[in-house]
């Protein structure tokens, strides 16, 4: 893609995107995610009624009578978005591919959290990070997330979102707002989850294409695994076959929702088809 095709789609991806966040979901992200998190102010002597469990016992020590810690809430909060650009992104069978609606849905997300001053950064990955851009305030780095998310080639196409998860918790070390954006394609990632959900307010939002739950009998077809590269003839007409990897895909669908609800974590699942839209707005509202 060209420079200036590629400003076409990031202008186009930011006009659309903007006005959801304008006037949809800026009011909705912040009172879903405002007050959520405490940064320390001072410390007072103790008032009746305080939550012992706030006393700071070094102050209280050093004055032989009891002083607690005052929290504020954060003005300003971190968003961190996770976005899964494996081989399996480029699957679209209806409107669009899954990627070109992790985009537009990373970018709304982006630009609501810009509302609210919050800095914003961005973590693509596959079987290892392909990309880092650490937190920071402002439209100009919006739209550089927005450019590297429309025009960024891997090195790799599998999937490891396990390994993603550990980086994110190696280099942010604040309590942030985090979106992970995938297929969920993948497995053995619930341990490194639940270590981080503790820690960070954590959301994951599948995306999918409906054609890709099952296998219809159409006889020998040749189909190339998108990750792996592998090209193979398969036998669709075989329904052991075909029940074979809907009982795959189930597996990972199942997975993924039991992981993070045993975590404390949300979850969205969106079709390509559906209106993303009504999807986060309705999580948002669940949530407020």
């Amino acid at each position: 893609m060209d420079t200036k095709a590629l400003l076409k789609k990031v202008r186009k991806i930011e006009i659309k995107t903007r006005r959801l966040s304008d006037h949809i979901f800026g009011g909705e992200y912040h009172s879903t995610f405002k007050g959520k998190g405490m940064t320390f102010s001072e410390v007072r002597q103790y008032q009746f009624g305080d939550d012992v469990r706030n006393i700071d016992w070094n102050v209280t020590a050093r004055y032989n009578e009891p002083f607690v810690k005052v929290f504020e809430e954060e003005r300003e909060l971190t968003m961190m978005l996770m976005v899964d650009i494996s081989g399996s992104q480029w699957f679209g069978t209806s409107q669009a591919f899954k990627r070109e609606i992790l985009t537009e849905i990373a970018a709304t997300l982006a630009f609501s959290a810009t509302q609210n001053n919050d800095k914003i950064g961005l973590i693509l990955f596959t079987s290892e990070v392909e990309l880092f851009i650490p937190p920071k305030k402002g439209r100009s780095h919006v739209l550089r997330i927005i450019r590297e998310l429309l025009e960024f080639k891997p090195s790799n196409k599998s999937t490891n979102i396990a390994e993603a998860l550990k980086f994110l918790s190696n280099v942010i070390k604040k309590k942030a707002i985090v979106f992970v954006l995938s297929d969920y394609m993948d497995e053995g990632y619930g341990n490194t989850l639940k270590i981080l959900a503790g820690k960070h307010d954590i959301t994951g939002i599948r995306v999918y294409d409906n054609k890709e739950s099952s296998i219809p009998n159409l006889g020998l077809v040749h189909m190339r695994d998108e990750e792996s590269g592998e090209l193979v003839v398969i036998d669709t007409s075989s329904q052991k076959v075909r029940k074979g990897y809907s009982n795959y895909y189930n597996t990972s669908v199942n997975y993924f929702k039991e992981v993070f609800t045993k975590s404390g974590a949300g979850t969205i699942d969106c079709s390509v088809e559906e209106s993303y839209v009504k999807k986060l707005l309705g999580y948002f509202k669940r949530r407020a």
